[in-house]
Formats: C-alpha cells, structure tokens, sequence
C-alpha cells in the first residue's frame, strides 16, 4: 500500500509542471509563436490606414484652399480700374495671387501651353474693364475658384470683368478627373500585380519577376487606355503616348513593391501604400491642383510616381507639344532604383528557385 502511495505521488511530481497555471511569460511566449499575433498587428495596422487614408485624402481635397497661383498680366495695371480690380483679387484670394507681366498677349499664351500660369489677366484700355482668361485644362478647380472670384470681384469693384475659358476640358471630362482616375489605376494595379507575383509566382527568379512586372504593365496600361479612350470614349487620348505613360506607371509602382518587399519581407506593402496611396494620389495635382494644396505637398507630388504619372498624361492630353521631361525623368528614375536595388539584394528576396540539376540536388 506504502508502494501505491508512493507511486502516485511520483506521478504528481512528474505532472505538475503541467498542472501548474501558466505564467504571463508563457502565455506571451504562447502568443508570440500563434498565428493570432501577426493578426493583431494586422487589424491594428489596418485601423491606423483607414484612419491616414481618410485624413489625408479629407485634408488635401475637402476644403481646397488658393496658395501662390502664378497669372499672367498683359496691359497696364497701374490704372484705376486695374488697381481696383487687382487689389480687390488679391483680398478675394488672400494675397495667393502670384503675378507675372508679359509684353503680349501672345507671350502670355505660350506661359499658359507651357503651364507656367493659370491664368491670363489683360487689363483693357480706355476704360474697358478687364479680361480674365482661365485654362480649365491646368486645373478645374483652380479655374472655377479664378472664375468665382473674378465676377465676385468685378461686382465689388465696379469694374467690367469678362471671364473665359482658353483651354477647356473635354466634354467627356467635365471635372479633369478622368486622368486623375487612370493614373490612380496604373499605381494600384501597378503594385497590387507586384503582390500577386510574390504569391502566386514566387519561384520566378529576379530577371523574370521584372521581365513579368514590364509584361503586365505594358499590358495593363494598354488596357486602360484602350477602355477610357476606345470604349467609353471619356478622354480623346493621345493613345500611344497615354499607353506609355502608364506602362511606365504601372512598371515604376510595382517595381516599387518588390524593392520593399526584398529590403523588408511580407511587411512591404506598408511603405508602399504610403508612398503610393496615403502621400502619392493626394499630392499628385490630379483631384486638386497644385496651387490649392498645402504648399508642401505641393512640391512633394511632383517628386512622387503618382504626380508625375498626371503631369505627363495631363500635358499628353491637353498640351500636346508642350510635353516636359521632369515626369517621364521621376518615374523614370524611381523604376530605376527600384530594379537596382531588388538586383543588388536579390539574394535576399523571398522567392526565385533552385537553378542546380535534380541530380545534383539528390
């Protein structure tokens, strides 16, 4: 009897270590080796990108304010009426009101198809009032609020005030956003198909992940184009221009993805959706022109694939002749990093597959 008494209280010594109730330590150390952690960090990630996503895009776009509107001036202002006029834009628009005299009128026009200005002012002689030309293609937005505060103006002040719009958009594109919109597309698809081949195609090795990312992206930018133009007929597109532009876009973003994703593994898509969606798309000039945004995101959209994507489509479309470098250089270049820095660190890429014979592996 002694012995069975014995024996049992060995068993609980033996067991009680599993017995015992666990420690905060072991129950975290639980937690840190369950799927249930990195599903935390998700849902808590996810609320703070909601949260960025709504403010940004509600603080750049809800209540566009003028800030420096650069506009060209022909004829004297030194005159009653256009001191009057001009004083009175300027309280309208809170002194954001950044004049640039021209000789002629028709120097004042290659600034406007150059878009250096947003506008040309041309005070009349004789007492004839003013005449306020608004380029709707620059921006709709900046010409509507010109355009308001023109006659606004003009009431005020007593004097006459014609208002027209030089270069308009296109009727399928009331409110310029249709570029906007293809632009928003190719940076999306662009690093969304990046995800897709880390997924579904991780055996590709890194000559291969670019070569199929230029595929897709050369693909999917004659997709939209095709669509916008061809099929909905929204946007008349400079078709093989627009097509390249969004290649470039969709190429660049996705590049984008996989350097994150080789420098930091399956958290990657956060600096991306940053860069791209959070900073990128509000800053880009496409919902709101540049000259109602903060002035900081002001200069830094252009630096950003998104803001180059719709300046270069934007001049494509509507200024055609008149196409800048600078968008083509910025996409170009953060393409260029992008594969530079995958290749340098390929071997730290999470994919690619074993190039070494089945005999050889055996």
């Amino acid at each position: 009897m002694s012995d069975t008494h014995d024996d049992a209280g060995d068993d609980r010594a033996a067991h009680g270590a599993h017995g015992r109730p666990p420690t905060r330590a072991d129950t975290w150390a639980a937690f840190r080796e369950s799927p249930f952690l990195p599903a935390t960090v998700l849902v808590l990630i996810l609320a703070v990108a909601a949260a960025l996503f709504a403010g940004s895009y509600t603080y750049t776009m809800a209540n566009p304010t003028p800030r420096h509107i650069p506009t060209a001036v022909v004829g004297a202002t030194d005159t009653a009426e256009g001191r009057r006029f001009v004083g009175g834009m300027e309280r309208a628009l809170h002194a954001s009101l950044e004049l640039r005299r021209y000789g002629t009128g028709a120097e004042a026009r290659r600034a406007v198809e150059e878009q250096e200005v947003f506008a040309v002012l041309t005070v009349r002689p004789r007492a004839a009032g003013v005449l306020l030309d608004v380029v709707g293609a620059s921006g709709a937005s900046v010409a509507q609020v010109l355009a308001e505060a023109g006659a606004a103006v003009g009431r005020a002040t007593g004097v006459p005030v014609e208002v027209r719009d030089v270069e308009p958009l296109q009727k399928g594109d009331p409110r310029g956003l249709a570029l906007f919109y293809i632009s928003l597309a190719a940076v999306i698809i662009g690093f969304v198909g990046a995800i897709q081949l880390s997924v579904h195609a991780r055996a590709l090795n890194p000559a291969e992940r670019i070569a199929f990312t230029l595929a897709y992206a050369l693909l999917g930018g004659f997709a939209v184009a095709a669509t916008v133009d061809w099929l909905l007929g929204a946007v008349d597109l400079p078709f093989v221009e627009s097509w390249l532009i969004l290649a470039l876009t969709m190429f660049a973003s996705g590049m984008v993805f996989t350097m994150f994703n080789t420098l930091m593994g399956r958290w990657a898509m956060l600096p991306t959706w940053g860069l791209m969606v959070l900073l990128g798309n509000p800053s880009s000039g496409g919902a709101v022109s540049w000259p109602l945004l903060p002035s900081a995101l002001g200069h830094i959209g252009r630096w950003l694939p998104p803001g180059a994507s719709v300046n270069a489509q934007h001049t494509a479309v509507y200024f055609g002749g008149h196409q800048h470098v600078f968008p083509f250089a910025v996409l170009g270049a953060w393409a260029l990093v992008s594969c530079g820095v995958f290749w340098f660190w390929r071997h730290r890429h999470p994919g690619g597959r074993d190039r070494a014979p089945a005999h050889a592996a055996a």
